[in-house]
């Protein structure tokens, strides 16, 4: 009898897994269940061990912004500049987007300080849907041209930070909440 009752209850949890998957909610109660934990402060980005410190950034390469405007990253040269790779069926990207626009909210008056988040799907109207109506602020493109060497990753979201001299000083694949006080000191400490 108590097999029936531990049946019943897979089934359920099936069933609400199922209805999320198919209705293509999945990545959104993911998301929101993983930016819940981001805003814990137990996953932040570790500015010690960085692989690929001091690595000379290719600023070879153009994307769109979602109103058709061209952007040159050659535009970014002497500028500390944030980028992040994201994508929105991506549920760690959408969890710590929330995290990424509070932390450019709090440092883009600074003038030396630039941010790039871009999209990687394959269709960028998919990229444009996904951000309208959010409220995060922040300035986005789509790889519409592809990514130079610099940009190209393993996985998503991932994220670095390019100095103004043109060295990578951060790269980490994998979310994190980036609004914290030490990120914001060394992000505008470049």
């Amino acid at each position: 009898m108590d097999w029936k009752k531990e049946a019943k209850s897979w089934l359920v949890m099936a069933a609400i897994v199922a209805f999320l998957y198919f209705t293509g909610l999945l990545p959104v109660v993911i998301g929101g269940i993983q930016s819940v934990l981001l805003s814990t402060g137990l996953i932040k980005p570790n500015i010690e061990s960085l692989e690929l410190k001091e690595k000379d950034f290719d600023y070879r390469g153009q994307f769109v912004d979602f109103e058709g405007n061209i952007i040159n990253l050659n535009d970014y040269k002497g500028k500390t500049l944030f980028i992040n790779l994201w994508a929105s069926w991506c549920g760690p990207c959408r969890a710590e987007m929330p995290h990424i626009s509070e932390l450019y909210k709090s440092v883009k008056s600074d003038p030396e300080v630039e941010f790039l988040m871009i999209g990687l799907d394959n269709d960028i109207e998919k990229s444009r849907k996904f951000l309208d109506g959010k409220s995060w602020s922040f300035p986005t493109a789509h790889a519409s041209y592809g990514l130079n060497r610099s940009l190209q990753s393993g996985s998503i979201p991932t994220t670095l930070v390019v100095n103004p001299e043109g060295k990578i000083v951060f790269y980490q694949e994998g979310m994190s909440n980036f609004n914290t006080p030490e990120f914001k000191e060394f992000l505008v400490s470049q």
